[in-house]
């Protein structure tokens, strides 16, 4: 299989049951932003032992699934492409309650840091929040599962308290944000 097909050059993409699209697309946008968040999460996982791995390999695949479902044109997606289980936004919630025992109340705003990991973490969760806003603009002229919106809204969170939750792990404290004093 050739990597490169040479229908793109003209500036659009295929989508799952083919069409084409410009690249610019909002479509094409919102797939973009979740590949960019996958990838980060991969990075995570580079920095992070097999327990990370084991926690963020399920999170990339559900990734691949939202990009497969948004690739595809019609509201109702075939068969053929997994579906994005309701049980997976009810893993993330379970794993945010877990680690949030485990953490020291949160009092003040934090920073991105701590940890490489935890910083990691906070750069996939940024990226994530960056592709939610686009997934939900586009939900409002284009058909988007509802699952999927909530996922992104909930793996921001999951993404934040895993943060917190790897500086706990290596005993580092969280970058609290130093409001400046005025004078």
């Amino acid at each position: 299989m050739k990597i490169y097909t040479r229908a793109g050059d003209d500036g659009t993409t295929g989508l799952i049951g083919g069409g084409r699209v410009s690249k610019a697309d909002a479509r094409i946008d919102c797939i973009g932003a979740v590949d960019e968040l996958n990838a980060a999460v991969g990075w995570v996982a580079v920095a992070g032992d097999s327990e990370w791995i084991a926690r963020l390999r399920p999170v990339q695949n559900e990734l691949f699934v939202i990009g497969s479902l948004l690739a595809w044109p019609d509201e109702r997606p075939p068969a053929h492409l997994p579906p994005l289980e309701e049980s997976s936004i009810g893993r993330l919630e379970m794993e945010i309650d877990a680690a949030t025992e485990e953490l020291a109340p949160l009092r003040n705003f934090i920073l991105p840091g701590g940890t490489e990991i935890s910083a990691r973490l906070h750069v996939a969760r940024a990226v994530c929040r960056r592709a939610e806003r686009a997934v939900v603009g586009f939900s409002h002229d284009r058909p988007v599962p509802a699952v999927a919106l909530t996922y992104l809204n909930r793996l921001s969170d999951w993404l934040f308290v895993q943060a917190r939750w790897a500086n706990a792990k290596a005993k580092v404290r969280d970058v609290e944000w130093e409001k400046e004093k005025s004078d």
